[in-house]
This record gives C-alpha cells, structure tokens and sequence, in this order.
C-alpha cells in the first residue's frame, strides 16, 4: 500500500517525484507516466472560479430565498464563504508548497496517515464521477428546452463523448475549455448584476420594488435561524469545487507562483458574485414569488436568473439562461472528469489503487484512469434513464457528503503540516504562500464542517424518518468504513511530526534552486 509510513522519514513519496512516476525511468533517463505542467495563471483562476459557480447559484438560489428570505438566504452564503475563504487559505498553504495532482488525498496520507488519504481519495474520486453522471442527466433535462423530440439519453453520451475527448487531448485542452465555459458564466453573472442595479435604480424595466423587499424584518428573515441552517447546506454545495484549484496545481507551469494568485482573487470574485446575485434576486423578487419555489433545471422559466432577465425586458431571457446553464453543466462534468482522473491517477501512484490507472500516454494524460471514470458517469445516467431512479437517487445522496467530509480532511491537514513544518526547524516566512489565520482558521473550518455534516437533514433525524436518514447520512458509515477497513488491513498508524515528508515535486524545487 502507500508508501508513506513511520518507517519511510525523509524519503519522498511517489508524489514527490516530478511526475509521480511509478515505472521509473527508461533507459534514455527520460521520465514516463508523467503529468505535464501545461495550465497557466489564468487556467488556475477560471477553474477555481468556475468550479464554484454553477446550477447552485443559476438555480438553486431562487430556492433559498424563498425558504430563508433574502436576507436569510444572505446570511448563509456569506457564512459558507467566509468557511470556504478559510479552507481556501489551507489548501493554498500545502499546493504551493507542495503541487501535486494528488492534491488532498496526497496531503492527507503524508500528514494524518495512508489510510486516512485511502479514504479521502477514494471518496473524492467517487464524487465527482458520480457528479459527472448527474450533470449529464441535467444537461439532457437542458437541451429538451430546444428539441423536446430528442431522447435525453442521447444528448447525455454525446456529451460524455465528447467531455472525455477533451480531457483526453492534454492538461492544457482541458485548461482551455474550462476557461471558456467558466468564462461565459462569468460573463452572464456580471450582465445579471449590472441590469438587477439598473433596475433595483429604476433604470431599466418597469415597476422597479427598489429596495421595499427588504423592509419587513419577517420577510427578510422568513423562517427564522431553522431556515438559515438548512439554506447553510444548500449554501455549502454550491460552493463545491473551489478545491479544484489544488488538483490543477499538480499540472501548473509555475505552481509556487501561480496557485497563491488563483487563491487570494478567486474568493473575493466569488463572494461577489453569489452576494451580489443574491441581493439582487432579493430586492427585485419577493421570496413568496411561486416561481422561485419551482425553480429547477426542469423550469428554465422559474430560475431567478431568467426572472430578472424577463423584466428587463429581454424577451429571449429563458434561451439565454438555457445556455449559460448548459454552459455551467458541461463545465462542471468537464471538471469532474478532469479532478476524478487525477485523484485516480495520484492514488495509483500511492499504491492505493491498481498501477494501470498511473500510466500516462505521450501528452501526460492517464487514459486509463479517464476511462474508468467516464464509465462510471456512463453508468450513472443510463441508471436513472432507464428508470432506477431510487438506485441512482441513493448515489447522489452519497456522493453528496462526500465533498464536505474532504474539505474537513483539508483543515485536519492543514493543520498537521503546519506543525510539522514548524517542527521540522522551518520557519513560516519559508512558504511560499501563507494562511493568514492559523490556526483558528483550519480548526474554524473543520468545526463549522461537523456541523454542517451532523445537520444535512435533521429534519429526518428528528422526525424519525429511518430510510431518509440513512439516505442522507450514508456517506459517513462509507468513509468510515473504508478508513478503518484500510487500517485494520495494512496497520498503517499516524504519520509523527518529525516524519512527515514535506517535499515538493522535484521539478518545482529545480525550478526553485535554479532561480
């Protein structure tokens, strides 16, 4: 299993070499199975940004203002922001000192133990090629606005086709697409808040509410501190997918550079965005709207987005919202795919998974690794297409826990590697990029985490309801579950401060040395 043991102090692990290289090298000294560092600065920026931006905010906001209100539905996002602001700083402190593809999973079994990053990893992986599964499912739903006549089924493998030819070409043809799809997400997130301040002014449209949504305390807050925590959770799913900049780092051209960039804008862009959409959703539609309780991929027409658009006066608002949500869906596949297939890659690489998925083609892509991923989004949609929905539901449901159990894996980390670099005789001014609040930050993070984790559907817990609970919560037992049979089978302990291997791929410190 993982070569990260007591009894490995100050030896790199796989992922400290240049390319996490576990054939070795050819007879020419040249690298194979290697990962190329094709992403630029302005790579890692839109796929942070466009990770976090997706159907949560152009669908699912409408939904948490009428459930907490907008000054609710305010609250809670800014609360998950400030959370993930804290996690972002954690993540940026280890990939800047440590780019690799491995990311939280190589965080978490070289600073807590192997069998913690078995678990971290193989939940992360599941995740996201279970998004990707979902997402194809959604942009069939999507592309029935256009031609209802068409089978979703088939626009769902057209699109997994063709999100796997991208990601097959290179790092960098993935880069490149995903800074497009994010960059028309962007683009329609600041046309939604320059025409929601006109109106709100009275400037454009008729009929403007200006700011009288906002005058009645119970309407502001409608629901109370109930309604503000179950909007925490829908909150903390929207912002899944800001940790893909730690995946990507493994892959940037200048990581030390170029990842504490992506992370000090990336929170500030977004907290705008998803603030400022929802203050603006807030003034110009009142929570009790019956569209916003409708509001969905299936009801283009309902989204809050195409709301605002409409009494603006754009009569094609419910096409254009029907395309930047394709635009988010496929953009959010495409990062799926991309994240899982590194994450299986990196495992293979840390002997956690089967070696084949660690071998790379000619242009660094680990082909093998992608096409097991994009099988398991194959299967996905082909289950809920043909009617296994309750199977399928289940899956989501899993999967749906899984992103917050790895950022709390992020924060315990976080908060390890510090000490042991410390301890090690390093000095903070050494790391190339800091995080500013610790150590209340990482363990801020982590209990606010716990929280949200316990509390994903109280609702059931309190009203007794046995399978909904267990549909909701079965995420946990399974990263349990695969932890402690991990660590049962290979006794593999808590790596020591002082063990810790707290090396850099070896083609960034080359880098470092010769500059």
């Amino acid at each position: 299993m993982s070569n990260l043991t007591a009894e490995t102090k100050n030896q790199p692990s796989s992922q400290g070499r240049p390319i996490d290289s576990i054939e070795g090298e050819d007879r020419a000294g040249s690298p194979r199975n290697e990962l190329k560092r094709g992403l630029s600065s302005r790579h890692l920026q839109m796929i942070a940004i466009g990770g976090a931006i997706g159907t949560g905010l152009f669908v699912a906001s409408g939904g948490t203002i009428s459930q907490a209100g907008p000054g609710g539905a305010l609250a809670a996002y800014a609360l998950v922001g400030l959370m993930v602001f804290l996690l972002m700083q954690s993540l940026g402190e280890m990939s800047a000192k440590i780019p690799v593809a491995g990311s939280f999973q190589t965080y978490a079994t070289r600073f807590v133990s192997p069998s913690f990053g078995f678990a971290i990893g193989w939940n992360y992986w599941f995740n996201w090629a279970i998004t990707v599964a979902a997402e194809l499912v959604a942009a069939g739903i999507i592309m029935d606005f256009w031609f209802p006549d068409v089978p979703g089924w088939v626009w769902a493998g057209g699109f997994l086709a063709l999100l796997t030819a991208i990601n097959a070409l290179s790092a960098r043809a993935f880069g490149e697409s995903e800074f497009w799809l994010s960059s028309i997400k962007v683009v329609a997130v600041i046309l939604f808040l320059v025409a929601g301040v006109l109106m709100i002014f009275g400037i454009l449209g008729d009929n403007s509410p200006g700011l009288s949504n906002w005058q009645n305390r119970e309407d502001v807050f409608h629901g109370g501190w109930v309604s503000i925590i179950s909007v925490f959770m829908i909150a903390g799913f929207s912002f899944q997918g800001t940790e893909l900049v730690g995946v990507a780092a493994g892959e940037a051209k200048n990581p030390r550079r170029e990842v504490p960039r992506a992370i000090r804008s990336v929170f500030w862009r977004i907290m705008i965005f998803y603030i400022g959409a929802i203050f603006v959703i807030g003034c110009l539609v009142s929570f009790n709207d019956p569209s916003l309780l409708a509001s969905g991929e299936a009801d283009i027409a309902a989204s809050p987005f195409t709301l605002v658009f409409e009494r603006a006066g754009i009569a094609f608002a419910a096409g254009l919202m029907n395309a930047v949500i394709l635009t988010a869906i496929l953009s959010a596949g495409n990062s799926g795919l991309y994240a899982s297939t590194r994450m299986l890659y990196a495992m293979a690489h840390d002997g956690m998974a089967p070696k084949v998925f660690g071998r790379t083609n000619s242009r660094g892509v680990p082909i093998a690794a992608l096409l097991a991923t994009a099988a398991v989004g194959l299967f996905g949609f082909l289950s809920a297409i043909v009617g296994q929905g309750a199977a399928y539901s289940w899956l989501l449901n899993v999967s749906g826990l899984c992103g917050f159990i790895v950022w709390a894996g992020i924060a315990i980390s976080h908060y390890r590697f510090r000490r042991a670099f410390l301890a090690q005789g390093n000095k903070v001014s050494e790391l190339p990029y800091k995080a500013s609040f610790f150590p209340v930050g990482p363990l801020l993070a982590f209990a606010v985490l716990i929280l949200v984790i316990a509390g994903q559907n109280y609702e059931a817990v309190l009203a007794g309801r046995g399978t909904e609970v267990l549909s909701s919560y079965i995420g946990v037992p399974m990263f349990l579950g695969l932890w402690l049979v991990h660590r049962f089978v290979t006794k593999s302990k808590s790596v020591p401060l002082l063990e810790m291997d707290l090396t850099g791929p070896s083609d960034v410190e080359d880098s470092d040395r010769t500059h």
